[in-house]
Formats: structure tokens, C-alpha cells, sequence
């Protein structure tokens, strides 16, 4: 029963609640959160958890869920995942703090993408699931919105500025998001007429005087102007001291640094800019894609002509030849099962050993000792191998192994030396890749 996690999928948006709420911590746990699954139940439209986990994963089921509370009890706290085995991806946090500290329900919801969002009535179902949990549980504040947008946001409850959220609580609105509850304190402050004549595509009253705020009736277009404007509207509403058209200008910034931009990387690198973009975080990937589109790998300079060879300097070249082979064999042993493909010794191959290399921030994830005794020789002689076996090359042995050669048509290559520039950085991963170099010998090899 493999858990199916957001971070399993490709960069796309996500759709993120959080939700911290009161709950009676000397009631029954069973009764007091029996109406937080039921509501789970009965809107989660699509994307209701099949996964419950504690200490170990259980099929969701009720016992499974007050199960994995009673094992993950401590002194002050307990909590609990929920999660998909299908798409959509949910990854859903459950965390109760006990006392002697103050009791908080905390809920973390994220579902991916966020295009499963795109109709009108599972958004309503969502938000219908929101309001029953903020009827039952009082909330300080919660709110739902893009995962992308958020992460460009100072506002406490999602962005970087968590400082502010734990010295000063919700005293003011930072930001509105897609959806929002707004606290019987926090309405309180800003004025309840105010708070309720919100100019907002849904402004309700809850019983325990909790505010309910949608600006759209959908939060996949949370970036379009109409719903920029309605979200620069409601936010200036409720802060007068706001500028209007300094909030909506840095909502429309956001909206740009979000837009869609169509890949245009370099030929010979662009199936590993493609992963490399792919690994990135949501709000990052268009203005990573924007840099790497005018971005060009250096020229390699690990060659020379082929009348310019080094001969072999080695008492018997097919054992030299064979010990390369050894040492490319090091490295298949050192990473098949993270790179499977590295079995096969392709051109493809290369690019899977680039990417996995980088995303690991291999150079300086590894002690420099192990990496240019164990890892540049091994990387090297792997390049090496995959120029013999794809392009026809021929190895010419050396005694030092950054001068040994592998010729293919007119041009000697320096794998070794290659390995050894790539291994000086992340940044060098790219700057001077296996795939590159292999790429530039395909075109020179006749």
C-alpha cells in the first residue's frame, strides 16, 4: 500500500489549507473528532484519504485512525497523516496539542494538483468542508490558496515570515487568500461591519462568530486580473491603511512570476534542464525556466585533436582498458538503485547520473576526499565507457588517469578530467555535464 505523495509529482500547483482550530481536550478524542471525519467524508470530493498513518500505515478506517493517535502520543502532543494511493496526490496532517499547553487542533491539507480544483462545485464542497470544521472547532484564523502564491507571500499562516505569526498571532489581516476564516478576536479588532461588508464572492457569519471570506467561486485562477483585483479589493477593505494600487500591483508581480514560460533550453542539455526544472519548486519553475532558456552550457574544453594523442604510457593497455571498465562498474554499484538506467551505460543514462548528481548537491552532500578518489574515477570511467560503447571510441591508456583518452573520429576526450570539473560544484553539474560532452562528440565523431 504505497502512499501516493505531492512531492512524487511533477511541480504543479497545489492546493493548501491550513486550519488551527479549539477542541475540548478532556472530552472523549472519538467524540470530539468524529465531526471533523465526517465532514472530511462527506466533501472531500475526489480526494478522501485511503491512507492512515502513525507509527505504521493502515488502510483509513476509523480504528486505524485512533490507532495511529494512540501511537504517536506523548506527553503534550499526538498527531496523524492522511494520505492517497491515487491521484490526485493528498498529503493531510492531523496534529492535537494537549495540556499543559494551550489545547490547538492544527490541520494541514495539501491536494495535487491544483487544476483538480478547476470546477466550481468541488470548491464548493470544499469550502462547505471548511466551514463545518470552523463551525465545530473555533479557529484563530485558516485559510486555503495556491501552494505556488503562497510561497511568495511574508503573510504568517503560509509565507516566510512565521516570526511574526508566533510573536503576534493573527492581529491584522497580512494577506487574503482564496479562502479565509477569520477568528471571533481578529473580527473583533478589525469591526464586524466591516469584516461582513467585504466586498468578496462569499461573506457568512458563522454561529461562534467566526467570518467566512471566498473571493471566487474557484481557486484555480486565483492569478487571473478579475481575481486579482477582487483579492486586492477585499484585502484593502479590510486594511484601510493599505494602498490599493501598491497591493494590487505586487499581486500582479506575483501573477507574472507565476505565468507560463515555454521551455527553450539548449539542444544538448535540454533532456536534463528538463528534469532539472521539474524539480524545482512550484513558484520557482517559470522564473527557473526563464533563466535556463538564455543559459548555455561552456563549450567543453576536455579535448584535443586527434594527431595531438598521448600515446599509452602503460605496461599493457587491454588490462588499463579493463581496469576502466572495473571502475565504471563502481559506479553502476554505487548508484543502480537510485539511477536503475545506469545498468545500460547510454547516452541516456548520462543525463539520469547528471540529474540525480545535482539534485543530491552531490560535491558538497559528500566528503571531498571520497569524492576525488572514489567518485571522479568511477564517473570518468563510466563517460569513458559510454563513448567506446555508443560512439565507436577507442581508449587510449595513461598512466594518469586524467590524461587518458578516449578518440572518437578526429577528437581525443578527457573523461576523467571531465568527471573531475563536474564534481567541483552543484552549478558545475550543469556547466559541464556527461550529457554535454557526450552530445558535442556525437557531432564530431565523423
Amino acid at each position: 500500500m504505497k502512499r501516493l505523495s505531492v512531492h512524487d509529482l511533477k511541480p504543479e500547483d497545489s492546493l493548501q489549507l491550513l486550519f488551527e482550530g479549539a477542541f475540548d481536550p478532556h472530552a472523549a478524542r472519538e467524540g470530539e473528532l468524529e465531526p471533523l471525519l465526517q465532514a472530511l467524508e462527506k466533501y472531500a470530493d475526489g480526494w478522501m484519504p485511503d491512507v492512515a498513518e502513525g507509527k505504521r500505515r493502515r488502510k483509513y478506517a476509523r480504528a486505524a485512525i485512533w490507532k495511529a493517535l494512540e501511537e504517536e502520543h506523548n506527553e503534550n502532543s499526538t498527531a496523524l497523516g492522511l494520505y492517497r494511493t491515487q491521484w490526485p496526490a493528498l498529503d493531510m496532517t492531523l496534529w492535537l496539542r494537549l495540556p499543559p499547553r494551550p489545547p490547538m487542533l492544527d490541520m494541514s491539507i495539501e491536494v495535487k494538483p491544483l487544476s483538480f480544483f478547476s470546477e466550481q462545485e468541488r470548491c464548493r464542497q470544499f469550502v462547505e468542508m471548511v466551514r463545518a470544521w470552523a463551525c465545530r472547532y473555533p479557529v484563530t484564523h485558516a485559510a486555503a490558496h495556491s501552494v505556488a502564491d503562497t510561497r511568495l507571500t511574508n503573510a504568517p499562516l503560509f509565507g516566510r515570515d512565521k516570526q511574526t505569526w508566533y510573536r503576534d498571532g493573527f492581529d491584522k489581516v497580512y494577506e487574503v487568500f482564496w479562502l479565509n476564516v477569520f477568528g471571533p478576536k481578529l473580527v473583533e479588532t478589525i469591526g464586524r461591519e466591516r469584516v461582513l461588508s467585504t466586498p468578496a464572492w462569499r461573506v457568512e457569519e458563522l454561529p461562534n462568530g467566526c467570518v467566512l471570506l471566498v473571493t471566487r467561486p474557484t481557486a484555480t485562477d486565483f492569478a487571473c486580473d478579475e481575481a486579482r483585483l477582487a483579492q486586492a479589493r477585499a484585502h484593502v477593505h479590510l486594511r484601510p491603511d493599505l494602498d490599493f494600487d501598491s497591493v494590487l500591483r505586487t499581486l500582479r508581480e506575483r501573477s507574472a512570476t507565476l505565468a507560463p514560460v515555454q521551455p527553450r533550453f539548449h539542444p544538448d542539455v535540454a533532456p536534463l534542464l528538463s528534469r532539472v526544472v521539474d524539480h524545482v519548486a512550484s513558484h520557482q519553475r517559470q522564473r527557473t525556466i526563464a533563466e535556463l532558456n538564455t543559459w548555455r552550457p561552456p563549450e567543453p574544453e576536455e579535448w584535443r585533436l586527434a594527431d595531438s594523442a598521448l600515446p599509452p604510457d602503460v605496461e599493457d593497455p587491454a588490462r588499463a582498458c579493463a581496469h576502466y571498465r572495473l571502475l565504471a562498474e563502481h559506479l553502476v554499484a554505487l548508484l543502480h538503485t537510485e539511477v536503475p538506467s545506469v545498468f545500460d551505460a547510454t547516452p541516456e543514462s548520462l543525463t539520469d547520473v547528471d540529474f540525480y548528481l545535482w539534485r543530491e548537491e552531490f560535491p558538497t552532500s559528500r566528503p571531498r576526499e571520497a569524492i576525488d578518489a572514489h567518485a571522479v574515477p568511477a564517473l570518468g570511467a563510466y563517460l569513458g565507457e559510454v563513448l567506446v560503447r555508443h560512439l565507436g571510441g577507442q581508449w587510449l591508456p595513461r598512466q594518469k588517469l586524467e590524461e587518458a583518452q578516449v578518440r572518437v573520429g578526429s577528437r581525443l576526450w578527457l573523461p576523467f578530467a571531465r568527471a573531475r570539473h563536474s564534481l567541483r560544484s552543484r552549478q558545475a553539474l550543469l556547466d559541464s555535464s556527461l550529457t554535454q560532452l557526450y552530445r558535442v562528440a556525437e557531432r564530431h565523431r565523423g
